[in-house]
């Protein structure tokens, strides 16, 4: 397939809460905003959605009103996880209604602690039986297993495997899968501080975090990087720079949700075991926001 459409900027999209539930309105605001201030596809339900916390019938509202209201503007992909049984995320993706979806992300096993053989063969047989290309989600500060460049390079070469997000920030394995790779497979970064000097190396975009709250300038920065045009990229990405730790510094989705709700896009809402974040960092981050303004 034409992996072009998922390079450059893509949006791992919150799912606002209002009163502990589903804040559906505030998510087809959020969703139009992204698009129309140019990313170039969304990320429906993954890591920054909290997918894990949310039922059967919330994540078929959530996917079913980000198909509708994106209107197929910009290509969607689809987070599928809970992958520790292999066969049973399989059967999943299998049986899915995947209507109005471009592509699955999934995160490498969690808590079973593969090994790199074990990893390979997860995504093998999920990429046989998935009805949609896979973009590999390599999360080791989530999985505590790193997917090696050799491991990636080995799932390359399987045509239901299209790219990896990969938020391991090593730019040193990221080089290696870059220098290797097929020209088709996308290398994109899973890790907004670092997607500069990803795109540098030859990377072929983000699934972004900070794109919830800045998809103007940060969607600018990355079509810059990948135009050559560093001078630009490098200008916004020092903009952003001092916004990044304050985001992550309880946790995500808290800090991007504390900014969303600066901007008065939703509330700052979290699911348990998740809280919302304190008020000394909404305060922090709230000052960094204004010298931006």
């Amino acid at each position: 397939m034409n992996t072009d459409q998922f390079r450059g900027t893509g949006v791992a999209t919150i799912t606002p809460f209002q009163d502990g539930k589903l804040d559906l309105d505030a998510l087809s605001e959020i969703i139009d905003f992204q698009i129309t201030q140019g990313v170039d596809y969304l990320v429906c339900l993954g890591t920054t959605g909290e997918a894990i916390t949310l039922s059967h019938e919330e994540t078929q509202k959530v996917l079913h009103l980000t198909i509708d209201v994106n209107a197929k503007r910009v290509p969607l992909v689809f987070g599928i996880f809970g992958g520790n049984n292999t066969q049973v995320l399989a059967s999943k993706l299998a049986g899915y209604n995947l209507a109005g979806v471009d592509a699955v992300l999934s995160s490498s096993p969690a808590y079973n602690k593969p090994t790199q053989e074990g990893i390979y063969q997860h995504y093998r047989t999920l990429a046989e039986k998935s009805p949609r290309p896979i973009i590999i989600y390599n999360v080791p500060g989530r999985t505590c297993s790193n997917i090696s460049a050799e491991t990636i390079l080995r799932l390359s070469a399987i045509d239901n495997i299209i790219g990896v997000k990969d938020a391991s920030a090593d730019m040193v394995q990221a080089a290696q899968v870059i220098k290797q790779k097929p020209a088709d497979f996308l290398m994109l970064s899973g890790d907004d501080p670092t997607t500069l000097s990803l795109l540098a190396s030859g990377g072929d975009g983000v699934i972004s975090v900070i794109a919830n709250a800045y998809p103007g300038p940060f969607s600018k920065m990355v079509k810059a990087g990948l135009a050559g045009d560093f001078t630009t990229a490098r200008n916004i990405h020092l903009q952003l720079l001092d916004i990044h730790p304050l985001l992550y510094a309880e946790g995500n989705p808290a800090g991007i949700k504390g900014a969303m709700e600066i901007l008065g896009k939703c509330t700052r809402e979290v699911r348990l075991p998740l809280v919302p974040l304190s008020n000394k960092s909404y305060q922090d981050l709230q000052l960094a926001m204004q010298k931006l303004i």
